[in-house]
């Protein structure tokens, strides 16, 4: 079964198998392609349950993952596997930004910037697409997510349909492509997430180098913005966020400008405080089963 379906992939010649793992009732797969909206190799990570592994559609959900992350760490650490394997659900996690290639200071399509603050760069994309250079070149991920990213997955996998979630600065990323998308994807979810970038110090150090001073761009890069600009667009979605997490009392996620957006918006949300938790993948473990379960019935209505 697993060499028929893997010989499928390879005859396309987008996607190159880094590695397979027998995980529970399923395979976790690693993948990486050049991606046309970066002009770099990206990578992604894809759980597959043995039913997508014998071809049969499935339900998906797309995660995307916090500032210095990769697509490893959800992979790695979330535990989301055997849930998935149980609902047959499909878990992508793409990588967080285009990345200078491995031993080298250059893309294949010349440098990649990069900036020494953890919040702005590298593993900090923030999924738009920035306008100003340096970053213009490389740093188009909301086209990568919602247009090659996307097709790509749908050509390649069997997927029935998909739900976008994420976590920080993944879970602004999810919400605010779901909003802006509502065509691609089924159901919304986010983990801790950056609810109002444009008004945080993260969100204005990032958009001040990707966009520049027109802050009209940065609204139009802000979830919750967004979610009161086009009103509801889904029966519901699911919002985690830990109440012991510092970044929350520091004001970098603003949650409740968020409840406020869908109050505006009447969109219907389902917001949980977290008693104890903070903001790490200990958090992110504890309660992915709910949001993977909450994809899963999104699917099901669909």
């Amino acid at each position: 079964m697993n060499n028929t379906y893997n010989k499928s992939l390879s005859a396309n010649g987008q996607l190159m198998q880094k590695s397979v793992n027998r995980c529970f009732d399923g395979e976790q797969h690693y993948y990486s392609h050049q991606s046309t909206a970066t002009k770099t190799p990206m990578t992604f990570s894809i759980y597959l349950p043995d039913e997508a592994l014998a071809g049969r559609l499935c339900p998906a959900v797309l995660y995307l993952s916090g500032l210095t992350c990769n697509a490893d760490n959800v992979t790695h650490k979330a535990h989301f596997q055997q849930k998935c394997s149980e609902l047959g659900m499909i878990f992508i996690a793409p990588d967080t930004s285009p990345r200078t290639s491995e031993g080298s200071d250059k893309g294949d399509s010349g440098e990649v910037p990069n900036d020494e603050r953890y919040f702005v760069g590298q593993g900090a994309s923030y999924y738009v697409d920035a306008t100003q250079q340096p970053w213009a070149e490389h740093f188009n991920m909301q086209s990568y997510i919602v247009d090659e990213l996307y097709d790509l997955l749908r050509s390649e996998f069997p997927i029935h349909s998909m739900g976008i979630t994420g976590h920080s600065m993944g879970g602004h990323g999810a919400l605010l492509l779901g909003f802006k998308f509502p065509s691609k994807f089924v159901s919304v979810s986010a983990l801790s997430p950056v609810c109002a970038a444009s008004e945080s110090a993260w969100g204005q150090a990032a958009y001040t180098e990707y966009f520049g001073e027109d802050q009209s761009l940065w609204s139009q890069a802000d979830a919750s913005k967004m979610i009161e600009k086009v009103g509801q667009q889904y029966a519901s979605i699911l919002v985690d966020q830990g109440a012991a997490d510092n970044f929350l009392a520091e004001g970098q996620l603003q949650t409740a400008k968020l409840q406020d957006a869908c109050t505006k918006a009447k969109q219907p949300l389902t917001l949980r405080y977290q008693a104890g938790h903070d903001h790490s993948y200990y958090f992110i473990q504890s309660i992915i089963n709910d949001h993977i379960e909450h994809h899963w019935r999104m699917a099901q209505l669909s």
